[in-house]
């Protein structure tokens, strides 16, 4: 594999496309329209200035300013991954939408194109029928802040070819991650099946009205030694992605899903990415 396309440029679909091309691979950047990919632009250029600050080594591949020109743009999902070998998906965490891209995708995409999710919490089996070549089809899960938290967790269907699966896992240590292989479909992952219940327990702590944010993260902070309470962790994945999730859940993370529209993601508070959500951060010059 040598041409890959990441479809949505949200706060780690950017991640997943830069890594991708900061290891040498030629990426197509895929979201909706222009002003989207303007938005896209202003991230690969915010994670250059990271890569370059923590000194991560391009090696061959010539580090930031290299992975940045091997770096293309469309919001024409033909043209996207008219020579893809791989394609990433990455699009809002909605079944909906990911039902209508992978109709779309498997009519346009070359036949030798594999598909792979990065979806959070929907098995890839849920996917697969939409895909129009579930053999080809996989899950393949990113964390958050993918240069340090390298894992990449793979999980295919009952469906999957095996080549296909062994050429994602190779594929996976090629960009610097480190294979995580999961033997059958579960929700959530390894990571998620950990987290998601941590951060839905702080959420119904916030909406039963116990305590703040602050006072839920210091919390967990002193009383673990970690070093982000989890309504820092809804900052850095996104409040609108937690919003998505949420929506999906009972009535107590539903409660949570209005209370995030109506006191954050309404007033444009979606969490790191647009500088403030529970919390506040300081722009970077």
């Amino acid at each position: 594999m040598q041409h890959i396309t990441v479809l949505g440029t949200g706060v780690l679909g950017s991640q997943i496309a830069f890594q991708t091309a900061f290891h040498g691979f030629d990426v197509v950047a895929y979201d909706i329209d222009d002003t989207a990919l303007d938005a896209a632009r202003a991230r690969f250029a915010k994670l250059a200035e990271t890569y370059r600050s923590l000194g991560i080594d391009g090696g061959a591949e010539g580090g930031a300013d290299a992975a940045l020109e091997r770096i293309s743009y469309s919001h024409v999902l033909a043209e996207a991954v008219a020579d893809a070998d791989l394609v990433i998906e990455a699009v809002p965490e909605a079944p909906a939408i990911k039902q209508a891209v992978y109709e779309e995708l498997g009519r346009v995409a070359p036949a030798r194109t594999i598909f792979a999710t990065n979806s959070s919490t929907l098995l890839p089996s849920t996917l697969a029928p939409f895909t129009g070549r579930p053999e080809q089809f996989l899950a393949l899960h990113f964390a958050n802040e993918i240069w340090a938290h390298n894992t990449a967790e793979i999980m295919g269907t009952p469906d999957t070819d095996p080549a296909v699966y062994r050429a994602v896992v190779e594929f996976a240590s090629q960009i610097g991650m480190v294979p995580i292989e999961i033997k059958k479909e579960k929700a959530g992952y390894l990571l998620n099946s950990l987290l998601v219940p941590f951060l839905q327990a702080a959420a119904e702590l916030l909406v039963d009205g116990i305590a703040e944010p602050e006072a839920i993260d210091q919390t967990w902070r002193i009383g673990t030694g970690a070093p982000a309470g989890p309504f820092q962790i809804y900052d850095i994945v996104g409040l609108t992605t937690a919003y998505n999730i949420s929506m999906m859940g009972d009535e107590k993370q539903r409660a949570f899903a209005a209370l995030l529209k109506e006191r954050y993601i309404d007033q444009g508070k979606l969490g790191v990415a647009t500088g403030e959500g529970f919390y506040t951060y300081p722009a970077k010059d």
